[in-house]
């Protein structure tokens, strides 16, 4: 569940329910219900992990859920492109010398790790691989 944030949700009298991460205290959103509000930390989510990627801050690794907490998992291209946040981040790459090594752009690697880009799954798998990192896709049962 590494990309898997535990998140609370809350009553409130006005919104309905609010959502809150312990793991990302940016990332704070409401919903009229269950689904909405799941829906919309979903979105909420991305856009606190997208400032902490504009911002070049360490992205915190989700903790444990606690009691009452439900998993909020990333959207699986959003998880690659954290993933290669991580691994540039970890290893040091800038975004330019990761360029270098694919013979790519400084604003196509930009891109790359941009959470709002619709970029393509073999541009990050080929950036994984130069930094010496493989993405792995694994199924699960819906909840």
């Amino acid at each position: 569940m590494e990309f898997c944030y535990p998140a609370k949700l809350t009553p409130d009298n006005r919104a309905g329910l609010t959502v809150t991460f312990r793991d990302i205290p940016e990332a704070l959103t409401e919903g009229r219900n269950e689904r909405e509000a799941s829906a919309e930390a979903i979105e909420c989510l991305v856009a606190a992990l997208g400032g902490y990627v504009n911002e070049r801050r360490e992205i915190p690794r989700p903790s444990r859920p606690r009691r009452g907490e439900r998993l909020i998992c990333l959207p699986p291209l959003v998880a690659a492109k954290i993933a290669l946040y991580r691994a540039m981040t970890e290893s040091g790459v800038t975004r330019v010398g990761l360029g270098k090594r694919l013979n790519l752009s400084e604003g196509a690697i930009r891109r790359l790790v941009d959470l709002d880009h619709r970029s393509h799954i073999g541009q990050i798998e080929a950036a994984l691989a130069v930094l010496g990192k493989r993405l792995v896709v694994a199924i699960q049962d819906a909840a």
